[in-house]
């Protein structure tokens, strides 16, 4: 069987690479195509994921993310048509949508984020079945044209996919060297992913809590910055300086989450991953969605964008060791719970070969 991925993010390529080997080892024919785009790009020679990269990623411009999009599309159609795939799997790619369904291809795509409305509406229509983490109820996707019986959902978070593969044998005094970490105390910040369409419009505070956690914990703690873009990365030096150390390159996420003693982030995936390792975690998105909400109903993490609370809940992160001992140990009887993802793709695989 030809199975076509098409992985356009760095959350991505973690997410598909163990079924994409999984699927090769049971001899299926597989093409990986990607964008682009800095983060994914790098990521992917780092994780050794063979991706044909196929146009490019938008920015935050709505007339470059049409014009992106469009080429993208017309360049997918020739390798598609080309490549002659049996099914596609996709993470929600608005071109991997509109090829397989000038082609007639089936699509599987996965998605937990039905806040995300532009690339929801642009995909889920015209997919065969839509797979997303079993807190994400029907209705969510009742208005963007996909019945119940498509929707198979599984219990987990998409960081499953990978932590429990991508976790072990991490030796973390190798792991500080390599990133620099000295000091006693160590916080990681992941800005957010601002160019995405549904944040586009959204006001966000993270440069001020950035002051503020400067302010506080620049002498005692390695303030480290994951930034997603070239323009963050040139902002956050030109201001703080060498009072935090931005991260330049490309890295594993996982790693530095597990070098950080606290993880404050502004997106979905590396909270997820955060919250489900153990350690404690604020969100600072600007927006509200199923994943961060089922995180905080469970007490994995908090979610505030008051800069006077973050320095708070910094401080009790940091000093309160019975805290952490909970955090761990909770975010552990969670995690055991979970089922893989790559699992439940790989029995709808199953059903499309015996077709």
């Amino acid at each position: 069987m030809r199975i076509w991925f098409d992985v356009l993010t760095p959350k991505q390529v973690m997410f598909f690479k163990h079924s994409v080997e999984l699927l090769k080892e049971k001899d299926h024919e597989i093409l990986c195509t990607g964008r682009n785009y800095r983060e994914c790009i790098k990521l992917s020679k780092l994780k050794k994921f063979e991706l044909k990269i196929v146009g490019k990623y938008g920015g935050s411009s709505k007339y470059d993310k049409l014009r992106a999009s469009s080429s993208r599309i017309f360049d997918l159609a020739k390798e598609i048509k080309e490549f002659q795939p049996d099914l596609c799997v996709s993470f929600s790619s608005p071109e991997a949508a509109r090829v397989t369904f000038g082609l007639g291809i089936p699509h599987i795509t996965f998605s937990d984020s039905p806040h995300a409305h532009a690339v929801q509406r642009l995909t889920i229509p015209f997919v065969s079945y839509l797979l997303c983490p079993w807190i994400i109820p029907y209705s969510a996707w009742k208005n963007l044209g996909i019945s119940k019986n498509q929707i198979i959902r599984y219990h987990a978070l998409d960081p499953v996919a990978w932590i429990r593969r991508e976790t072990r044998n991490m030796d973390d005094a190798k792991l500080k060297r390599k990133y620099r970490v000295s000091k006693n105390n160590t916080i990681l910040i992941r800005p957010e992913e601002s160019k995405a369409s549904y944040l586009i419009d959204k006001d966000n505070n993270v440069d001020n809590i950035l002051g503020s956690i400067v302010e506080n914990f620049n002498h005692t703690s390695d303030i480290l910055v994951l930034c997603r873009y070239q323009d963050q990365i040139r902002l956050f030096k030109e201001k703080y300086g060498n009072k935090i150390k931005v991260l330049e390159n490309v890295v594993d996420g996982l790693e530095l989450i597990s070098v950080a003693d606290v993880f404050v982030g502004g997106g979905g995936t590396m909270t997820a991953e955060s919250a489900l390792l153990g350690k404690p975690t604020i969100s600072i998105s600007p927006i509200k969605f199923y994943v961060d909400d089922y995180l905080v109903e469970t007490g994995l993490i908090e979610k505030t964008a008051n800069s006077t609370q973050i320095v708070k809940l910094l401080h009790r992160a940091q000093f309160d060791n019975k805290f952490k001992i909970d955090q761990k140990n909770r975010a552990q009887r969670i995690l055991n719970k979970m089922e893989d993802p790559a699992d439940k793709l790989m029995k709808i695989v199953d059903r499309f070969v015996a077709l």
